[in-house]
């Protein structure tokens, strides 16, 4: 596959940017098929299926990409089942400000990827591992900035406790997982770089009810939820 073309980093607010429904007729996810015993049996048994998009479509560097992982925590309630996402702070290197999972890069001490995503969540957000029951992961993805991530799908009950790094975590909130696993709620925006290339992305706003700050999820990390949604649709 030939790579994508070496670009600066694009420089936008995806908020400014049109919106265009991202349902494609498709249908949301079945109430059974959110539940706890249906998760686990999805990822243990899966389905022939395709993810739909497996990279961010541009670079910034031609280096070699750098092993990550990242949890994707879904929190099994009695009344809900949600997705737990964090709010990055503004200071840091690579993805300030956004919504993410928690996560990062590969260390020496990673025997794979599930053991770096537990130990980043709980550097990043104090979450212990021993309260993630790890179901599988989803297909790697290839972000903009060289990081060739592995989500690694786990459960939690409630009872956990988090103690978020406020120098990298401005917040951790939870989105119900069947607002995310309906494609009503996805959007595709785009934007030119690479010297006026097009590239669209994946975005799925979210406003909790009685708060007036909207959660934009987009990007990787909406990516990685519609790739979510394709596993547990087929």
């Amino acid at each position: 596959m030939p790579r994508e073309p070496v670009a600066p980093l694009p420089s936008f607010d995806p908020r400014t940017l049109p919106a265009v429904d991202a349902h494609d007729g498709l249908p949301p996810v079945p109430p059974e098929r959110l539940t706890e015993r249906a998760l686990r049996e999805r990822f243990a048994d899966p389905p022939s299926w395709q993810p739909e998009q497996i990279d961010d479509r541009f670079r910034i560097d031609d280096d070699d990409p750098r092993a990550a992982a990242v949890l994707v925590p879904i929190v099994v309630r009695a009344h809900c089942t949600t997705l737990l996402l964090t709010q990055r702070t503004w200071n840091l290197r690579h993805h300030s400000g956004q919504v993410a999972f928690p996560g990062g890069r590969l260390e020496r001490t990673d025997r794979s990827p599930v053991d770096a995503a537990l130990r980043e969540a709980k550097e990043e957000i104090g979450l212990e591992p021993a309260r993630v029951e790890v179901i599988g992961p989803l297909p790697e993805y290839l972000t903009g900035t060289g990081f060739l991530v592995t989500p690694i799908v786990g459960l939690l009950h409630p009872g956990f406790a988090l103690h978020p790094d406020p120098g990298e975590v401005a917040d951790v909130f939870e989105v119900p997982l069947d607002f995310l696993m309906n494609p009503r709620h996805h959007q595709r925006r785009s934007v030119r770089i690479d010297g006026g290339a097009e590239r669209s992305f994946f975005t799925m706003p979210y406003r909790a009810p009685g708060e007036g700050d909207e959660r934009f999820i987009w990007g990787a990390t909406a990516a990685m939820l519609r790739n979510l949604y394709r596993l547990l649709i087929a």
